[in-house]
């Protein structure tokens, strides 16, 4: 369950309209890093909201409806395979959050940020460490990136069989490092990490 953060009560004491972001798909071997901005309705409250990491998908999965239908603005955003390997994954995640902020709609003063980076932005930001079990905006945007991305790798499974996307959603498990061995990196992997890099290697120096 979330709780008032100071930083977030004295946004609501002042009148100040903030938004939560967070992003999803640091961690997996593959896949866009996905983001989301969310301004939530302090008079319609949502219920359950903490780290996504820690929900149920079944509750994920109603809670991003939920949070859709509440919010008063939302987007979701990313940043690609590509800009990943191209700039790295932390910039690719401050990338994808600056483009999650940039796409409200409504007028919005300051961010709350998960973690303790701040991505560039014209607003004014806060950065909050576990954020994301703290400040409910800052959840809903959780659950929004990550149920966003989750439902692209089980479209992704379907156009590339044999890797487990729909399973594992892109991490490194051993399944996963199992079908890279076997069947190579496919478009979607990253190939600035590691485990693809080697493989990479590996099949260059044959």
């Amino acid at each position: 369950m979330t709780v008032q953060t100071e930083a977030e009560q004295q946004l609501l004491d002042d009148g100040i309209p903030y938004c939560g972001v967070d992003e999803a798909g640091a961690g997996p071997l593959c896949g866009d890093v996905v983001a989301a901005a969310v301004i939530l309705d302090p008079q319609n409250p949502i219920e359950g909201l903490t780290d996504s990491k820690k929900l149920t998908e079944k509750k994920r999965e109603k809670l991003f409806d939920e949070i859709r239908e509440k919010a008063l603005d939302y987007c979701i955003a990313r940043a690609s395979v590509e800009e990943i390997d191209e700039i790295n994954i932390l910039n690719a995640r401050m990338l994808a959050m600056s483009r999650a902020i940039e796409g409200l709609q409504l007028p919005c003063v300051h961010a709350l940020i998960d973690g303790n980076k701040a991505p560039e932005t014209t607003l004014e930001t806060t950065t909050i460490i576990k954020g994301d079990a703290l400040v409910a905006a800052i959840s809903a945007a959780s659950v929004l990136a990550k149920v966003q991305r989750d439902r692209e790798m089980v479209i992704l499974d379907e156009k590339y069989p044999g890797y487990g996307f729909a399973k594992h959603k892109g991490y490194g498990t051993k399944a996963h490092l199992d079908a890279l061995k076997e069947l190579g990196p496919c478009e979607i992997h990253r190939r600035s990490y590691a485990p693809v890099k080697a493989l990479l290697n590996d099949s260059e120096s044959l």
